[in-house]
């Protein structure tokens, strides 16, 4: 495995991004302590916060209420993700204008790999694009970036200094800067691997550093922790590629939304919005999965699916295990959260129909109507018909709601 003898990778990570960009549009939130919040109203968490409040101690996933006790001025902002997604476009623009960009990883994270005129002076490179976002986009949006000689080590780099920082880990000061760092600020290192890595007697980085490959694949119990050790020596490793393994939406139900009814309702308009999207991948789900989180437990129940990709045997199938929640919790349990997933894909060019089930002919006929209903709304940028009702909860955001590592498309706002 080659081992560069230079940095060939920038990583950059927007700071506080749903916040910076609420900041941006907004003038009279410059400067003070924001929470952006799922909906208005009720008792929810803060799902992204300014660096105002977090100065004050408040994070993201904190609860309303002990945020509030942290930082009594806190301002709360609901979610806008049809705002997030074109500000992301935007700064993909400008930074796109100064380097080529290798991969967008997330809402607010994107690499690059360098050339030999970009590894000259990553400082100055640097530099370019945070001046290229601070003129032609705003001031209030910044970024972290760091470089190394891959991109893990670029990524860990860019988190080390916060806001609004530039790291550059040369091969020649490594691996010095590493062994100052938590186990658990190294990306692929969480709780319950940190516990693991204890078991073996391995709890600063400094160990993990030096623990044999083989003995890290062993921990992990795959490929991944051999993965991790080459990454951490700076050698070259890359990604192995990955496959759509699912298309799924989940969401926080505003306070009125939280009858079983009510939050059925929310189910389909989310169940719809996964079929749209993954009718668009040219895929069929082989299984529905419907999660449900109630005070104080959570249920989910899984039904396998002969390969389907249309609303109505998708909606069919939501109504039995909706039935079958209701018989296992109560009817009158009022419901916190909802989740769809469409797992066991199959892209289309490969679909095989299940011989016990002779139902080829229902299901082109209804994947024919899906087709000129996907074709309406795509027309008109918006939804104009359905199968069923379509009355998206307050707040809405149905299927545009953004999770930091999914864009949306314009398509997801229909």
């Amino acid at each position: 495995m080659r081992k560069p003898a230079a940095i060939e990778h920038l990583y950059l990570d927007f700071d506080g991004f749903f916040a910076s960009v609420e900041q941006q549009r907004d003038p009279d939130l410059r400067g003070r302590p924001i929470g952006v919040v799922p909906y208005e109203g009720g008792k929810t968490c803060i799902i992204a916060c300014s660096r105002e409040a977090k100065a004050q101690g408040v994070k993201n996933i904190m609860m309303v209420d002990e945020a509030k006790r942290l930082c009594r001025d806190l301002i709360l902002v609901p979610q806008k993700p049809a705002l997030y997604r074109r500000a992301h476009n935007e700064l993909i623009a400008e930074i796109g204008s100064v380097i080529p960009i290798d991969v967008v990883k997330s809402i607010d994270e994107l690499a690059c790999r360098l050339d030999d005129i970009h590894r000259r002076d990553p400082a100055a490179l640097a530099q370019r694009i945070k001046q290229a976002i601070r003129y032609n986009i705003g001031a209030t949006i910044t970024c972290s970036i760091g470089f190394a000689t891959n991109r893990h080590l670029a990524k860990i780099a860019c988190s080390t200094q916060k806001p609004d920082g530039m790291t550059i880990w040369s091969p020649e000061v490594m691996p010095a800067p590493l062994f100052k760092l938590a186990l658990d600020d190294i990306p692929g290192v969480g709780s319950r691997m940190k516990r693991k890595l204890a078991l073996a007697r391995i709890v600063t980085t400094e160990a993990l550093y030096n623990t044999q490959p083989k003995e890290l694949r062993a921990i992990w119990r795959n490929v991944t922790g051999e993965r991790l050790w080459y990454a951490l020596h700076g050698y070259a490793v890359e990604a192995p590629p990955t496959q759509r393994g699912m298309f799924g939406h989940a969401r926080v139900l505003p306070p009125e939304s939280r009858t079983q009814s009510a939050a059925r309702d929310v189910a389909r308009l989310l169940l719809i919005k996964a079929a749209r999207r993954m009718r668009r991948g040219g895929y069929y789900a082989g299984c529905l999965i419907i999660w449900v989180q109630l005070y104080g437990q959570q249920w989910s129940r899984m039904q396998t699916l002969p390969q389907v990709n249309d609303d109505q045997a998708l909606l069919t199938t939501l109504g039995t295990l909706w039935a079958a929640m209701q018989q296992e919790v109560g009817t009158r349990v009022k419901l916190l959260r909802v989740g769809v997933t469409l797992g066991d894909l199959t892209p289309a060019d490969a679909r095989q129909l299940n011989m016990f089930c002779d139902d080829d002919v229902e299901r082109k006929k209804w994947s024919r109507i899906g087709e000129a209903i996907d074709g309406l709304n795509t027309r008109y940028g918006r939804t104009v018909a359905s199968v069923g009702p379509w009355s998206p909860p307050a707040g809405g955001n149905v299927g545009g709601k953004i999770s930091f590592t999914r864009i949306p498309t314009a398509e997801d706002f229909e």
